[in-house]
């Protein structure tokens, strides 16, 4: 059995037509608890059009080019929307409990998400070719020295950033954002905590 045989009857055995593509959600998603996932992945959509076009025509593009200093203002904002919603839907999902009901894996892609997310982010200030990302990219290197990973990554080459920032921890990201989005459609999204003494 090849490999693509393999994911084709994980697939079958696992997610069904309508949990892949749902025409219709449960009554209790229309709330604004369960907005924040959208509100990243629009987000994210953003960042990665913007993304693109600065990556494009290059790191120092925006420094130059009313049209670049746009599309770098669009892809700041986005971060700022991303990380906004990023939190607010944890914290929304900690306080509901989203790990019950054997949903524990897709708690821990999301919190892995995260942790990809921030490690992004980061490596965005490295590569805005002025002074304010030399400054960091120096504190930066000091702290993975201190760590004894500096001969691994350096963080003050910026072709290198720009490689970790553009290309690899962005496809993780989405990477883990997709296994997360397939552990919803197939356990569907959790329901709230019922109050006690509820009628079921």
């Amino acid at each position: 059995m090849n490999l693509t045989q393999k994911t084709k009857e994980y697939l079958k055995n696992n997610i069904t037509l309508d949990d892949m593509l749902p025409t219709k959600m449960p009554i209790y998603v229309n709330s604004a608890g369960y907005l924040f996932g959208v509100i990243i992945l629009c987000a994210l959509f953003m960042l990665i059009l913007s993304g693109i076009i600065l990556a494009f025509f290059g790191p120092t593009w925006y420094h130059f080019s009313i049209v670049g200093h746009f599309v770098n203002s669009v892809h700041f904002w986005s971060v700022q929307v991303f990380f906004l919603s990023l939190i607010c839907h944890l914290f929304t999902k900690f306080f509901i409990a989203a790990w019950r009901d054997g949903r524990f894996k897709t708690w821990c892609v999301g919190i892995l998400s995260l942790a990809v997310a921030i490690f992004c982010g980061f490596s965005g200030y490295l590569i805005q070719t002025d002074y304010d990302s030399q400054w960091i990219a120096v504190q930066a290197k000091d702290a993975f020295n201190a760590l004894g990973i500096g001969s691994f990554l350096n963080v003050m080459d910026t072709g290198q950033m720009l490689t970790m920032h553009v290309v690899f921890l962005p496809v993780v990201l989405i990477f883990f954002v997709l296994i997360h989005l397939y552990f919803i459609r197939r356990d569907s999204p959790v329901k709230p905590i019922e109050k006690k003494g509820a009628s079921k």
